[in-house]
């Protein structure tokens, strides 16, 4: 019994400290999102994956330049994923989050930087704690230009740091599929969310302490 007992409390810690430990009940399920996104002829938009999309959203918000980041998924075969199919494994889509940016005060391959600056990108289908296909990493592109831009930087990483393990996907951007509401701002709208406390907060502040250059004033 006792046995069973902390076989119990360790499968509930795994729950509770995962992406997957946020229940569609706590908030009402809505797959179109109410997050405005002003977009102008001087914006451009990036797409990248790289774990939970709570952090990685919160992430690119900090950035100067940046405009916006929307949660959602990409990459997959199937049409208008779900949070909770996406997390079946089997779409096909990873956690992906859209980061409009200024080009004129942020440089795509800086968004590149920032994106290999705040995950690990040697581990196959997953971020610790979310393991899956659907927390895989993917940099996305949109033309020739931003691949090779992408490519170079796998290219030094290989070489100078990861000793030729980076499992990054290099894949052309199709469809965005914008996640459920509740999703968008999630770290921002809910700070006493464990696995907020306990991994998103803490996977920011290490980006910030790497990137002070990059952050907005506000943070």
């Amino acid at each position: 019994m006792k046995k069973m007992k902390s076989i119990f409390v360790v499968s509930l810690s795994v729950f509770l400290f995962s992406c997957l430990g946020f229940s569609k009940n706590d908030k009402k399920d809505s797959y179109a999102t109410t997050k405005t996104i002003l977009q102008t002829k001087d914006t451009k938009v990036a797409y990248f994956a790289s774990g939970c999309f709570w952090c990685v959203e919160a992430i690119f918000e900090s950035v100067k330049g940046v405009e916006e980041a929307v949660s959602g998924y990409a990459g997959g075969h199937t049409k208008n994923p779900t949070y909770e199919s996406s997390n079946t494994g089997k779409t096909g889509h990873a956690e992906t989050v859209a980061v409009y940016y200024n080009p004129k005060e942020v440089s795509f391959k800086t968004l590149v930087t920032v994106y290999y600056g705040s995950h690990n990108p040697t581990t196959v289908n997953g971020q610790h704690p979310d393991y899956g296909s659907q927390y895989r990493s993917i940099a996305f592109y949109a033309n020739d230009a931003e691949k090779q831009i992408i490519e170079a930087m796998i290219a030094k990483l290989n070489k100078e740091v990861y000793n030729g393990k980076v499992a990054t996907e290099v894949k052309k951007i199709d469809t965005f599929y914008k996640a459920e509401d509740y999703h968008q701002d999630f770290e921002k709208l809910n700070s006493n969310h464990p696995y907020i406390r306990s991994v998103s907060i803490p996977r920011l502040n290490r980006f910030k302490k790497k990137f002070p250059e990059l952050l907005k004033e506000n943070h």
